[in-house]
């Protein structure tokens, strides 16, 4: 090591919930894969979750998460 460092620099992440139509265009997929990969644990850049008593699924894919797994980030 020559005692050069190295500094990254990350996006300003704001915990914004990134919509599932804006992920799948970003990595070139169907909004319906999406929210599938994420129903099966399959995809691990958010959650879906089934309330009670409901058929639908809500769904929270976190900025950070989503640039984690795909690289895909923008600006709120």
């Amino acid at each position: 090591m020559n005692g050069n460092k190295t500094y990254i620099e990350f996006p300003n992440f704001t915990g914004r919930n990134v919509p599932i139509t804006e992920i799948a265009k970003a990595i070139g997929k169907d909004a319906q894969y999406v929210r599938i990969g994420l129903q099966q644990g399959i995809l691990k850049f958010g959650y879906a979750m089934k309330l009670e008593n409901s058929s639908e699924f809500n769904y929270y894919c976190p900025d950070k998460k989503v640039w984690e797994e795909t690289g895909y980030f923008k600006e709120s």
